[in-house]
């Protein structure tokens, strides 16, 4: 019935009926709950649900209930009243969203209905989730989508009781942080020519509203700005950043990994330093990812300046300047109070402090885990939403490679039943990831999230869930309330793309 599965759930007699007279009761940390309850139902149901403190619909914070731990809460829903209660605030927004699932799906329209019966069943609910990293990374990088989308997204995220938005920000294909230091970043570098000009880029204004936002609905919104490689749209903008005095370059009009790549020299510690302290301004995440994947070297193996740099640090050769890069962005930012978070694409060592994200096989993730990082489990055949979901003629272009079905995704554990307890204690969570090469429409990135991010939510919130007894049956009643939030349930048509 709910998605995510509960992990304790239970039916009991009678049903509560929203009507005009139904008031929400809630004070002191519960009122954001309560606000956010009434911001997503009264548009809907037409009804007021006002604030009084004989409401029916009572919303507490208890600290007494720390064993649902900050995002657990327990929900009980009789014929006479509505219980919801929770330790930590954020658990009574996990439980609005379980509200809205009980009732009507026509309640989740962003229009008006009238003459339906605004009942839920009765139940007796313990929820608490198994991992408190549980997001989805959309690419606005390589196609731009509007901050009303970001917004959007966010709440389909908060619906499924995800917890972090993970903004990839810059990359070869384009740049949308504002950075004031450097204007020219989104001027010149979040401009693409080619066969199919692309352009975009957010105000710091739309990003902190963003921000709050995602806050009111317990998501976190966690920005990338990709170092020292995928940064053509940077050295389009500063040549001087770069490891070749002089060159010209645009932004890339390809696909792919691009060969050119940040320097090591001062200027560009310099210039990282300062973008990362404007992107800390704007976000105030605990985390932020730095990329650091698909770094090629040769530009460093045939810079005399990257030469000597590895020189002087007594570096066996350039290519071990990777390592020494991130971490240099690493402590600046563990210096601000922040944790710093990279890809992780083969078994090799990461400086010690940073959280890896695996992204091509779960092994490595096991191997960072054994050294002492925190893990979130990216690897790309189950969680990588660009790769088309079915091998349906139909389906629009995608990422080549193989099909990543919703059995795939829901299949995929966390942390994989063969690891160690101790191994498998550093496991953060999971995240699914929506690359936009080929995704250029709102609708289509939709059309690819959906169900799947569904599938990742439920299995990461409740590793129980079985696919048979739980998830699948669930989801024929959860298509309806995709329906009714406007979803894509079929193929948009085909998206232009750069080649």
């Amino acid at each position: 019935m709910i998605i995510p599965h509960p992990t304790q759930f239970a039916r009991i007699p009678g049903h509560f009926t929203f009507d005009e007279s139904t008031a929400v009761r809630a004070s002191g940390d519960a009122l954001g709950a309560a606000r956010l309850l009434r911001t997503l139902l009264a548009p809907a149901t037409g009804l007021p649900l006002r604030q009084s403190p004989t409401g029916t619909v009572v919303l507490v914070v208890d600290a007494m209930l720390g064993g649902l731990g900050d995002e657990g809460y327990g929900l009980t829903v009789g014929p006479d009243a509505v219980l919801l209660r929770a330790a930590r605030p954020a658990g009574l927004l996990r439980g609005v969203q379980t509200i809205r699932q009980l009732l009507p799906a026509q309640a989740l329209s962003a229009r008006p209905v009238t003459g339906v019966p605004w009942r839920m069943p009765g139940v007796q609910i313990t929820d608490v989730p198994r991992f408190g990293w549980r997001g989805a990374m959309l690419d606005v990088a390589r196609h731009f989508q509007p901050v009303s989308f970001l917004r959007r997204f966010t709440d389909l995220l908060a619906f499924h009781k995800l917890n972090v938005l993970h903004l990839h920000l810059t990359d070869d294909q384009g740049w949308r942080m504002p950075v004031a230091a450097f204007p020219a970043l989104t001027e010149v570098g979040g401009v693409r020519a080619g066969a199919v000009p692309h352009s975009g880029a957010y105000t710091a204004a739309e990003l902190r509203g963003l921000v709050a936002y995602a806050a009111e609905r317990g998501v976190t919104v966690v920005p990338e700005i990709e170092m020292p490689g995928h940064a053509r749209a940077a050295l389009a903008a500063y040549p001087g950043l770069g490891n070749v005095p002089g060159r010209a370059l645009d932004v890339w009009t390809e696909w792919g990994v691009c060969d050119t790549v940040l320097g090591v020299h001062d200027e560009v510690l310099d210039f990282c330093r300062t973008v990362l302290g404007e992107v800390l301004d704007v976000f105030p995440s605990p985390y932020v990812h730095v990329g650091g994947d698909e770094c090629p070297v040769t530009e460093w193996e045939t810079s005399t300046a990257a030469r000597r740099r590895a020189a002087e640090l007594g570096l066996g050769a350039p290519r071990a300047l990777h390592g020494w890069f991130l971490g240099q962005v690493g402590e600046f930012l563990l210096a601000q109070g922040r944790r710093p978070v990279c890809w992780a694409e083969d078994s090799g060592a990461l400086p010690a402090d940073f959280t890896v994200m695996p992204w091509r096989d779960s092994a490595h993730g096991l191997a960072a885990a054994r050294r002492g990082h925190d893990v979130i489990m990216t690897p790309y055949r189950s969680t990588y939403l660009d790769y088309p979901q079915s091998a349906d003629p139909a389906e629009p272009p995608g990422q080549a490679g193989g099909v990543v079905d919703l059995r795939a995704v829901h299949g995929a554990g966390a942390a994989p039943a063969d690891w160690e307890p101790a191994a498998a204690a550093r496991v953060l969570g999971t995240q699914a990831q929506l690359w936009t090469e080929y995704v250029s429409t709102p609708a289509h990135a939709e059309y690819l999230a959906f169900p799947r991010l569904a599938a990742l939510a439920d299995r990461a919130w409740n590793p129980a869930s079985d696919w048979s007894a739980d998830f699948s049956p669930a989801l024929r009643l959860h298509e309806a309330r995709l329906d009714a939030l406007r979803v894509p349930r079929r193929s948009p048509a085909p998206t232009t793309t750069l080649r």
